[in-house]
């Protein structure tokens, strides 16, 4: 058998024997009704254990690809493409071929744990129920009857609210665009995606900050693009990073997150805001502006979006209510060059034919509400409430062990702990005590780090929940 294994892959040893053998099988390199090596002699030309081998052959025998007897061998099915013999599709080999790739485990693992009643979650970007406007979408729902017509809607979403977003990034954000220059999405995500899939190609290279949420995205990988970092600081970004790797690396899309950036917190300083729209616009290089917390700053001013200080239309600005209203309206939106514009409205079309138009409707009643100004302004009240409990407990519970900027807006505070530990095991003994974090891995950033989320758990739960992680920690630090 001319192949070899290749040791360095994660995939198992005997998993990667049984797929070449089904890919030799379909390519005819294998004959229905040939013979396969014995176990004894296959492991030993290809340098493995027999029980290797073995586990490679029970499971092409559980797809019907090949038929077992003892002290005959093992033969290639001489009904293999036949219509008595039932073959179970390789659905492991389907997942691992897929060129979307799946979430890192660490989400997985925190995903599947938050939903359990017990822990208390400290992870989640999302505001938590009692700072959503319920009561106003209750009053919206029944003084507002719902009359809009239930087809497909404009391929760029709905004009009514487009009308509003126009108007309300005009009044909160400083950004002046007509409708046409807006896209409905499916949140912050969906355009994400649009904006990767028609404007970029395998190959390309683009900067992410380091750390960042975008490192945690699979859709950059997916698309094969090329990563480049731009370190972090309590300022932000350093403009003069994005021309060294322009000069190395000719990247053609920046993405940032300016303000209360997740995970970190901090906010891109004024004055590296406006030497970033410089460069873009002495490069001709995009900026994709996500901007998801600048409406919830504690301070009285909202934080400037690089939008509002674009002159050339080198910025598509991505936005949406998931932050500031409630994560399950699915609503978001992007701004940027008509043409741009059409170009993902046309990708949205193929893939969901529009947005759906209920929850547009119910975003256009709310944005335009007088009430949004007194929700927006409670929010801010509350989660600086909250910001300032954990804080307090941080320093109370963990007092010499953690250092952290204290954000000032947004929804993360971003630690490092100054004693080394192991992420996988401070997750695992974190979530038996009944908590949730993100380690700050997740991110792409060295060791030693922790993001904890303040506005999904409750005030009176964030002591609690500190309390836990502590324990936890010092779990970790016996073993």
């Amino acid at each position: 058998m001319d192949w070899q294994l290749d040791r360095n892959l994660k995939k198992p040893l005997y998993k990667q024997i049984a797929d070449f053998i089904e890919q030799g099988i379909s390519t005819g390199m294998f004959q229905p009704e040939s013979m396969l090596p014995s176990e004894r002699i296959l492991a030993k030309e290809l340098g493995v254990n027999r029980s290797t081998i073995v586990a490679a052959y029970d499971e092409l025998q559980s797809l019907g690809i090949v038929e077992r007897k003892k002290g005959s061998g093992t033969r290639i099915s001489t009904d293999i493409w036949g219509f008595s013999h039932k073959r179970i599709p390789n659905w492991g080999r389907y997942m691992e071929d897929g060129s979307f790739l799946p979430n890192l485990p660490f989400v997985q693992r925190i995903r599947t744990e938050i939903r359990k009643n017990n822990v208390i979650n400290l992870s989640s970007g999302e505001l938590s129920p009692t700072l959503w406007p319920g009561e106003q979408f209750r009053t919206i729902f029944t003084e507002h009857p719902f009359m809009e017509p239930l087809g497909y809607d404009h391929p760029k979403g709905n004009a009514s609210l487009r009308q509003t977003i126009s108007e309300h990034v005009s009044e909160y954000r400083n950004i002046n665009i007509l409708p046409s220059s807006i896209l409905i999405t499916s949140g912050a995500q969906q355009a994400l995606h649009l904006i990767v899939q028609c404007l970029l190609k395998p190959g390309d290279a683009i900067a992410i900050e380091d750390p960042s949420y975008f490192y945690s995205l699979p859709l950059f990988q997916s698309a094969g693009l090329k990563i480049f970092y731009l370190r972090v600081d309590q300022n932000g970004i350093n403009p003069n990073d994005v021309i060294e790797l322009y000069r190395k690396h000719r990247i053609r899309m920046i993405f940032l997150d300016p303000s209360f950036q997740n995970p970190t917190g901090v906010s891109l300083h004024p004055s590296r805001r406006k030497k970033i729209i410089k460069i873009s616009s002495e490069l001709g290089i995009p900026i994709v502006e996500d901007d998801p917390y600048s409406l919830i700053s504690f301070k009285d001013e909202n934080a400037t979006t690089l939008k509002s200080m674009d002159e050339n239309g080198n910025v598509l600005y991505i936005s949406s209510l998931s932050k500031i209203v409630a994560s399950g309206l699915r609503i978001g939106w992007v701004i940027g060059p008509p043409k741009v514009i059409d170009r993902l409205a046309d990708a949205k079309q193929q893939v969901d034919f529009g947005h759906s138009i209920f929850p547009q409707w119910a975003a256009n009643e709310f944005l335009k509400d007088p009430y949004f100004d007194i929700h927006i302004n409670r929010l801010k009240r509350e989660l600086k409430k909250r910001r300032d409990e954990i804080v307090r407990r941080l320093d109370e519970y963990l007092y010499g062990e953690v250092e952290f900027i204290t954000p000032e807006g947004g929804i993360h505070i971003w630690c490092r702990l100054k004693q080394p530990f192991n992420d996988k095991q401070l997750l695992e003994e974190s979530m038996r005590k009944g908590v949730s974090f993100v380690p700050g891995s997740v991110y792409g950033s060295g060791k030693g780090y922790v993001r904890f989320t303040y506005g999904r758990g409750e005030t009176e739960q964030i002591e609690e929940g500190i309390s836990r992680f502590t324990d936890a920690l010092n779990a970790c630090k016996q073993k």
